[in-house]
């Protein structure tokens, strides 16, 4: 049986990744020009929703899978992305916050403008993170790593 190439995998969800975040930061924007619209408001909670449930299980699998092994080797570059990881975590929190309180109140300009900045704000750190590991920590992987190292990644993805 194939071993599935686990950067493949792994670059194949920041794709997704990116085609959210992308939606994220329109209706964010829309919320920030246009004020408070239902539709608007409603696809903003499906991005961030993704963000939520696959961005957090993606963080998971490249802390538990990809980064120990690299970290054999070297410890900058994950030392970096766990950061990165971190910050995520604390956004979506004031993300998950200003969420609330809008669905409670959805005139309450100060959370709109929270969530609009923090929507921003997590979309910033997370595509300038996906560029990280795309252009830079997968091409090394694929470049120094063995087949066996490779391979020892994809069994824990899976």
């Amino acid at each position: 049986m194939a071993t599935r190439d686990p950067i493949a995998l792994l670059m194949k969800e920041h794709e997704e990744a990116l085609t959210k975040l992308h939606q994220l930061k329109k209706n964010a924007q829309d919320l920030r020009k246009k004020g408070y619209s239902e539709k608007t408001f409603k696809l903003l909670l499906n991005a961030v929703e993704y963000v939520d449930e696959e961005v957090r299980v993606h963080n998971r699998h490249e802390e538990i899978a990809l980064f120990p092994v690299i970290e054999r080797y070297v410890d900058g570059p994950t030392a970096v992305l766990r950061e990165d990881h971190a910050k995520m975590a604390k956004i979506y929190k004031k993300l998950s916050y200003s969420i609330k309180a809008l669905k409670e109140n959805r005139d309450d300009k100060t959370s709109r403008h929270e969530l609009v900045d923090s929507a921003e704000e997590i979309v910033q750190l997370m595509v300038n993170h996906i560029h990280k590991e795309n252009h830079i920590l997968f091409p090394m992987i694929q470049r120094f790593f063995t087949k066996d190292e490779i391979r020892e990644i994809a069994k824990k993805l899976l």
